[in-house]
């Protein structure tokens, strides 16, 4: 069954609106895998606008699903990612002062700087991810990065959807099949939400894990995010 792990930088950004301890994200990351969130995902940023990173050893602390870490692999990032040795580290290609990850590495051109960065997270025993748009070429440059999984950016996905569900998801579908030939994991993310979510992992083979933060929160309004969480993972049985 795929895994729902669950990004918390939304309730990172409500906790720093206040410039209090409130919500806690230790509790919030614990209370979510009692709720059924198969791990916990976070992003700092470098104006760390939702997690910080003094935030992420407290959080390797109590988490005791996964801990998936993602961003852009500054020195600053991948020292810090080093010393707190996550379970996975999926690495975007976001610039500073991008709002939200909105595509993925362009890992034919940039190959060359992905490699050495990707085995030194390797080394240190982290599972590594790459940020990728459903594109075939990109998924076979991939693989020659030494990455363990590739993350497809969904965002497209879901804004087609409505329209199109088989057309918005084919191009996912012949990436995740060339994937899994070439043995690397599939994980997903961005956008994804109660209404697309269960196409999308019943038509991706081999789907390992899906991260999903903005949609949850915004339920969670309306449900309560117990009742959010236990719904997202039904969706993925």
């Amino acid at each position: 069954m795929t895994r729902l792990s669950v990004n918390i930088n939304k309730v990172a950004l409500i906790r720093n609106s206040r410039g209090q301890n409130l919500p806690d994200l230790r509790k919030v990351a614990s209370d979510c895998e009692s709720f059924g969130a198969q791990g916990i995902t976070v992003h700092p940023r470098p104006d760390e606008r939702h997690i910080r990173y003094a935030d992420l050893p407290i959080l390797k602390e109590v988490v005791t699903t996964e801990f998936n870490i993602e961003g852009y692999p500054s020195e600053k990032f991948i020292q810090t990612v080093c010393q707190v040795k996550p379970h996975q580290v999926t690495l975007v290609p976001d610039p500073p002062g991008v709002l939200t990850s909105n595509e993925g590495w362009d890992t034919i051109g940039q190959q060359k700087m992905l490699i050495p960065v990707i085995q030194k997270f390797k080394d240190q025993g982290i599972r590594v991810s790459l940020f990728l748009n459903a594109e075939e070429s990109l998924v076979e440059a991939a693989k020659d990065t030494g990455t363990d999984r590739i993350e497809f950016y969904t965002g497209k996905y879901a804004q087609e959807f409505p329209e199109d569900p088989k057309k918005a998801i084919q191009k996912h579908v012949n990436a995740a099949k060339l994937a899994a030939k070439l043995g690397l994991g599939i994980n997903a993310g961005h956008d994804l939400n109660l209404e697309n979510l269960k196409y999308y992992a019943q038509n991706i083979p081999n789907l390992d894990e899906v991260s999903i933060g903005h949609a949850i929160v915004c339920d969670a309004l309306y449900y309560g995010l117990k009742s959010t969480i236990l719904m997202y993972r039904s969706l993925l049985k």
